[in-house]
């Protein structure tokens, strides 16, 4: 099979630079989607307690737990290593009876111990020096704020549409596939993202929806790991195959 090139940029044919370009960015971005599946599976995929993004993961984390805090639901979960099993049982109590102001002192210590030092780091992180921030996430699990769901949802937005930006601008450059194909891969990312950061607004209020978080973050993976395999074999096994 012969690589035609009517002067249109492709990837079998483009400069070694461009190449190097192009692979340089799409290594880079695959590593960051297994960082990026790592951290979910570390945070969310511990809300209920047990390794795996699960349904009731999603609903926990968005719409809470209404049986529980969500210093509970975190000791139980993804937080569950960071202290001791007689702290944690010492922690959740103290939530259980109502996070009463006069045993601050003695719960102090273990926050200050095993909690402070990366939550006083993080700006989007509760604080647990002080009783009255304390407190607050002591009380039942109300889930994900208006505040948390929209700093987070901006975030995703405008960073995962920047990637697809480059990696479908690299995928059109493809060949031996249909032009309909391509704008529907390329597409396919795009309105995923839409239906999977959507649903976090609708299962904070309908827990019922938490599907559509977990089938909206599958759908823009798989279509990244087509767009990636494909660009990267067209990029050079392509055109080693064409010499034999």
């Amino acid at each position: 099979m012969k690589i035609k090139n009517d002067g249109a940029l492709t990837l079998p044919t483009l400069s070694l630079s461009l190449k190097t370009l192009f692979t340089g960015y799409l290594l880079v971005m695959g590593v960051g989607i297994l960082m990026a599946l790592a951290q979910i599976l570390l945070t969310h995929g511990m809300a209920d307690g047990e390794l795996g993004v699960s349904v009731d993961d999603i609903v926990y984390s968005y719409h809470g737990n209404k049986d529980s805090s969500k210093l509970e639901t975190k000791l139980n979960g993804s937080m569950k290593d960071k202290a001791s099993d007689l702290e944690r049982a010492k922690l959740i109590k103290w939530a259980r009876d109502g996070a009463p102001k006069e045993e601050w002192d003695k719960v102090k210590i273990i926050f200050q111990t095993n909690c402070v030092a990366c939550h006083s780091a993080l700006p989007a992180l509760p604080k647990f020096m002080e009783y009255e921030a304390t407190a607050k996430v002591a009380e039942i699990d109300e889930g994900a704020s208006v505040d948390s769901l929209t700093r987070v949802s901006h975030i995703h937005l405008f960073g995962i549409a920047f990637i697809f930006i480059f990696m479908g601008y690299i995928y059109s450059m493809t060949i031996n596939i249909s032009e309909k194909i391509k704008a529907i891969v390329i597409a396919i990312p795009f309105a995923f993202i839409i239906i999977d950061i959507s649903s976090w607004w609708v299962t904070s209020m309908f827990p019922a929806f938490a599907w559509f978080t977990i089938i909206g973050g599958f759908g823009y993976m798989m279509a990244f790991a087509v767009m990636w395999f494909t660009s990267m074999y067209q990029m050079w096994i392509l055109p080693l195959k064409t010499k034999e």
